[in-house]
C-alpha cells in the first residue's frame, strides 16, 4: 500500500517539476523570439501519467484488462480508461498541452462520479426529444424516457436524473406552454439550450417497400407538416399520440405477429382497424427508426424545411457564474405586474434604457399556486379586495428572455429596477446561447465521452438508454412519525392513516386515542425504537416546547429523515432544525393554516391554504409523497419561505387568536335566534381560536417579535375608541342642552313680540283672532 502511495506522489513531483521546467524554458524561447507553441522535445520515458484516481489501484483486474483493450481498440490517443487516468502517450507534447491536460484531469476529479449523467426527456425512446439531447450532449449520457412533462421535472428535483432536456418552442407550433408552467413549479433552473432541427423520416417493417405503404401513424403535427407529401403518394393518414411511439407500435406489433417469441419489444397496443405491420409506415425521426430497427423509405419529407424546435437543458444548479464575457449569454425570467396603465412598457423599459435586447416575450395566464402567493403579498401589503368580484378573472405572468447574463452590471441594475415595479420576479436560468456548454455541464459531458469509448455503431445509443426508474414503482407509502399527539397531532395523524403507515410519541399516555384512529403509539422511553421505523418525523408539539423535543432527540438517528415542522410561525423553528439536525435530514418548514376548529375533523380540506416550504430536500420523492397527502384532500398550495410566512402571516394569525381570545372570555358573544353576518363571522373566530390551546397562542406571542406592539396597538386603539365614545357622547349633551336654550329663548322673543303687536293692536288679523292672541299673552 505504501509503495502505492509513494510511486503516485513521485510521479506527482515528477509532473510538477516538468511543467515548471516547460513554462521556464517557454518563456526563454520567447525572449529570443520563438515561437511559445513550438513543439518541446521531451525524453522518450518520462512518465506523463496524469493520476485522476488515486483509488484506481484497487479496482480488480478484470475490470482493468478489459479496460485496457477497448482503450487499445480506440482510434483516439488520449482516450481515458474506466479506471479514471489519463495517458498522454504523444512524447513530443509541448508545456503549454500538459497543462492543460493536468487542468482537464483536476477537473475530471473534481467531477468524477461512478456512471454518466442520467438525462431525462418526454416521449419514447427515439423521440426527437432524445435527438436533441444527444446533439447537445453526445451519444455516451444514459438517456431516460419519460411519459409526461412533469415526470421528467420531477425526477431532476429528486436527484433521479441530472439533467432533463425539454421543448418550449417551435417555429411552427408555437411555445409547449406545460412546461413554462412547470419552471414556475420545481425550483429547476436552465443550463443550456439547443435547437434541433425536425426531420421527418418514413419508415416500415424491414421488406416493406414504399409502394405498399396505404397508411402512416405518427402525431398529428407531424402528420400535418408532411401532409403534401402524404396526398402526393396517396397515404391515408393516422393519428397517435406520438412519432416515436408510433415506430414503436409498429415495431411491437410485427414482433407478435412474428414466431420470434424473445422479442424485446413486446405490444403495448394494437394497431388501428385495416393497419397492418406490412401496409403501414410510421413518421418519426431517424433515431427512432434505428432504435426499433425499422426501414427508411424516405427521408426529410416534411413539407417546410424551417421547422426547429427549442430545447432548454434544465438542472439543479445555475452555470452563470461559469460565463464570461467571450461566451454569449441568455437570460430567462419570469415576472407579473400589477393592473395599472404602462406598466408592462415601464417594465421593458428597464432593460431598453440600458440596451439589453430580448429574444422572446410571452405572457401566460398565472398558476394556481403563483396565484395563491400574489393574494398573500396583496393582503400582506393592505392590498386586500374585500369584493372579489373587483378582481381580476386573469392574471397574467410574462416570460422574457435576454441577451445577457444575470451577473452583468447592466442586467443586475436592470433587474433591480424592474423588482421594483414587479409583484412577483424570477430568474429562471441564465445560460450560454446556441448548444454551448459550461461549467459542471461540459465537465460531466467530457467525463461521459471518457467513460465510454468511442464507436460508431448505432446499437450503441440503445444501449444507453434506461427505460426506468425507481419512482416508477407507484405510489410511496410512508411511515410517519407523529411527535405530540395532542389535538393537532391527531387531527393530522387521522388524515395521514388513510394512506400511510403512522405512529405517534408523546410524553402522556395517548395509547386509547392513538387505537382509535389505528395509529401505534409509542411512549418517550421508546424514542430509538420510534425513530427506527420512521421515514418521516412531524413535529406536532407546541412551540414553546419545540426547542425542547428537537434537543431529546438522538441526533445520529435523524440522518436521511424528512423532519416536518407545522408551527404557526416558521422562522424560528426553522432555525432550531438547521441548528440540531445533520446535513443528511431533509426540513420542511409548513404552515396549515387550518385545524379541527375551522375543516372539522371529518370535514373537507378543500380549498383550505397549506403553506410550506422545502427548506432542505435532497429525495424529492418523498418530500412529494409527503406534500401529496394535502394536494390529494385538494388544499391550496402556497409554497412560501418561512420568513416570508412570518413576514406575511404571523401578525394575522396572532391578531386574530388575540382579538377571539378576547372575545371568548366572559361570553361576550351569547349564542341568539338571528343574527347578522358580521356577527356570525365574530362567533366563528371566537370559535376556532378558543379551540386552540394558551400553549399555542403563547408560542404565537413569545416567537412573534411585534407581538407586543400589536398588544400596545389594541390598547391604545381601544382607549382611542373610548375617548371617541366620550367624546361623541359629551357632544350630544353639549348639543342637546343648547338646543334646549335656544328654543326657550326663541319662545321667550316670540311671546314679547306678540304682547307688544297685541299692545298697540296694530295686529292685522281678525278681531277673534286678535283677542285669542291678547288672552292668551295675558294667561303666560
Amino acid at each position: 500500500m505504501s509503495s502505492i502511495t509513494n510511486n503516485s506522489m513521485s510521479s506527482q513531483r515528477q509532473h510538477h517539476i516538468l511543467t515548471i521546467i516547460g513554462f521556464f524554458v517557454v518563456s526563454l524561447l520567447a525572449s529570443f523570439g520563438v515561437d511559445a507553441a513550438t513543439p518541446f522535445i521531451l525524453p522518450q520515458d518520462t512518465p506523463l501519467n496524469v493520476n485522476v484516481n488515486a483509488n484506481a489501484n484497487h479496482r480488480s483486474s478484470k475490470s482493468q484488462t478489459s479496460t485496457s483493450q477497448k482503450a487499445a481498440s480506440s482510434s483516439t490517443s488520449n482516450k481515458s480508461s474506466l479506471n479514471g487516468s489519463i495517458n498522454i502517450s504523444n512524447a513530443h507534447a509541448n508545456p503549454s498541452q500538459i497543462l492543460k491536460s493536468q487542468r482537464s484531469s483536476q477537473r475530471l476529479q473534481s467531477t468524477s462520479s461512478k456512471r454518466p449523467i442520467r438525462v431525462c426527456y418526454q416521449g419514447e425512446p427515439g423521440a426527437y426529444s432524445e435527438k436533441s439531447l444527444r446533439e447537445l450532449l453526445g451519444t455516451n449520457v444514459i438517456a431516460v424516457p419519460r411519459p409526461d412533462f412533469e415526470s421528467c421535472y420531477r425526477a431532476v428535483a429528486s436527484r433521479e436524473c441530472d439533467y432533463a432536456c425539454l421543448p418550449v418552442e417551435n417555429s411552427l407550433g408555437g411555445s409547449i406552454h406545460d412546461n413554462y408552467d412547470l419552471q414556475l413549479k420545481y425550483d429547476l433552473t436552465i443550463v443550456a439550450e439547443h435547437e434541433c432541427r425536425v426531420s421527418h423520416c418514413l419508415h416500415a417493417m424491414p421488406g416493406v417497400k414504399k409502394e405498399d405503404i396505404k397508411y402512416c401513424m405518427s402525431h398529428p403535427q407531424a402528420l400535418a407538416q408532411c401532409d403534401n407529401y402524404l396526398r402526393g403518394m396517396g397515404i391515408k393518414p393516422v393519428p397517435m399520440y406520438d412519432t416515436a411511439g408510433s415506430a414503436k407500435l409498429l415495431r411491437d406489433n410485427a414482433d407478435s405477429a412474428s414466431s420470434n417469441s424473445n422479442s424485446k419489444h413486446k405490444p403495448s397496443r394494437s394497431l388501428p382497424d385495416e393497419c397492418t405491420p406490412e401496409n403501414t409506415a410510421a413518421i418519426a425521426s431517424d433515431l427512432a427508426g434505428i432504435y426499433y430497427q425499422m426501414n427508411c423509405l424516405d427521408r426529410a419529407i416534411e413539407d417546410d424545411d424551417t421547422n426547429f424546435t427549442r430545447f432548454l437543458l434544465l438542472g439543479r444548479a445555475s452555470v452563470s457564474q461559469y460565463l464570461n464575457k467571450k461566451i454569449p449569454a441568455k437570460t430567462s425570467i419570469v415576472f407579473t405586474l400589477p393592473n395599472t396603465p404602462g406598466a408592462l412598457y415601464k417594465a421593458l423599459a428597464c432593460f431598453s434604457l440600458r440596451e439589453i435586447d430580448f429574444s422572446k416575450i410571452e405572457s401566460r395566464p398565472t398558476s394556481a399556486s403563483l396565484l395563491n402567493y400574489l393574494k398573500f403579498k396583496s393582503q400582506a401589503l393592505g392590498k386586500k379586495n374585500r369584493n372579489e368580484a373587483d378582481l381580476p378573472r386573469f392574471r397574467y405572468c410574462f416570460y422574457l428572455d435576454f441577451l445577457a447574463s444575470e451577473l452583468d452590471e447592466h442586467a443586475q441594475n436592470a433587474l433591480h429596477h424592474l423588482k421594483e415595479q414587479a409583484e412577483f420576479c424570477r430568474i429562471l436560468g441564465t445560460y450560454p446561447q446556441k448548444s454551448r456548454l459550461v461549467g459542471p455541464v461540459r465537465d460531466a459531458v467530457e467525463e461521459a465521452n471518457l467513460w465510454h469509448v468511442e464507436n460508431d455503431d448505432d446499437d450503441q445509443v440503445t444501449q444507453r438508454t434506461q427505460l426506468t426508474l425507481p419512482s416508477d414503482d407507484g405510489f410511496m407509502k410512508l411511515n410517519v412519525g407523529i411527535m405530540g399527539y395532542g389535538t393537532y397531532g391527531k387531527f393530522l395523524g387521522r388524515r395521514f392513516a388513510e394512506k400511510h403507515t403512522v405512529r405517534c410519541i408523546d410524553a402522556a399516555d395517548k395509547s386509547k386515542e392513538a387505537e382509535e384512529n389505528d395509529v401505534e403509539f409509542y411512549p418517550m422511553f421508546e424514542v430509538e425504537s420510534f425513530l427506527r421505523e420512521t421515514d418521516v418525523l412531524v413535529i406536532a408539539v407546541p412551540m414553546i416546547d419545540f426547542q425542547a423535543a428537537i434537543s431529546s432527540l438522538p441526533k445520529e438517528m435523524l440522518a436521511n429523515k424528512l423532519i416536518v415542522e407545522v408551527c404557526p410561525l416558521g422562522t424560528a423553528p426553522k432555525k432550531m432544525l438547521l441548528e440540531h439536525l445533520p446535513e443528511s435530514a431533509d426540513i420542511i418548514s409548513s404552515n396549515p393554516m387550518f385545524g379541527p376548529s375551522t375543516s372539522g375533523e371529518d370535514k373537507s380540506w378543500d380549498g383550505q391554504p397549506m403553506v410550506y416550504d422545502k427548506v432542505r430536500v435532497r429525495n424529492e420523492r418523498r418530500a412529494d409523497a409527503y406534500l401529496n397527502v394535502f394536494e390529494r384532500a385538494r388544499c391550496q398550495m402556497v409554497k412560501m419561505t418561512a420568513e416570508q410566512q412570518d413576514a406575511h402571516l404571523a401578525d394575522a394569525e396572532f391578531v386574530t387568536h388575540l382579538a377571539g381570545r378576547l372575545l371568548g372570555s366572559g361570553k361576550m358573544l351569547p349564542p341568539t335566534p338571528v343574527s347578522s353576518k358580521e356577527y356570525a363571522a365574530l362567533c366563528d373566530v371566537t370559535d376556532m381560536t378558543s379551540a386552540d390551546t394558551f400553549d399555542m397562542f403563547y408560542g404565537m406571542y413569545k416567537f412573534n417579535p411585534r407581538a407586543q406592539v400589536h398588544i400596545a396597538n389594541l390598547r391604545e386603539n381601544l382607549a382611542k375608541v373610548e375617548r371617541q365614545l366620550a367624546a361623541k357622547e359629551a357632544y350630544l349633551a353639549a348639543k342637546a342642552e343648547l338646543q334646549t336654550t335656544d328654543r326657550q329663548r326663541l319662545l321667550a322673543e316670540c311671546r314679547q313680540l306678540l304682547h307688544e303687536v297685541a299692545k298697540k293692536g296694530s295686529l292685522n288679523v281678525g278681531s277673534d283672532l286678535a283677542a285669542a292672541v291678547k288672552k292668551d299673552l295675558e294667561k303666560n
